[in-house]
């Protein structure tokens, strides 16, 4: 689990899920112009976590920005999936809040699990 999610929690709140961007990432444009340093300082900063109480999404490393909701103001996660992300396991997720607050991440590892696991917690 991540530095900022483990630092972040709230009283007895633990992980349900966490996952990371796919390893395609490294076949993308600029992995090979950062000789694959950009893709990798990615993969190790970026959080995308489920815990019992909220959705936690942390990216950047120098900057930082983060995604955290209450599962219960969150409306529906929404996942995208080329023909390539079905055969190799990626895609990107929206999650759309209460109030139309809509947020999207790409390149997602295993996506239909991460909503998965938010649809369990929610039942």
């Amino acid at each position: 689990m991540g530095n900022y999610v483990n630092n972040n929690l709230i009283r007895d709140e633990k992980v349900e899920y966490e996952t990371t961007y796919h390893w395609i990432t490294f076949l993308a444009l600029k992995s090979f112009l950062t000789l694959f340093i950009a893709p990798a300082l990615q993969r190790w900063s970026d959080e995308f976590v489920i815990t019992n109480k909220r959705v936690v999404i942390k990216t950047g490393l120098f900057s930082r920005k983060t995604f955290e909701m209450n599962l219960s103001k969150i409306e529906s996660v929404n996942v995208d999936q080329t023909v390539w992300g079905r055969l190799l396991g990626f895609g990107s997720i929206t999650i759309i809040g209460t109030g139309g607050t809509r947020e999207s991440f790409d390149t997602i590892q295993k996506p239909l699990e991460f909503r998965k696991r938010f649809q369990e917690l929610c039942a």
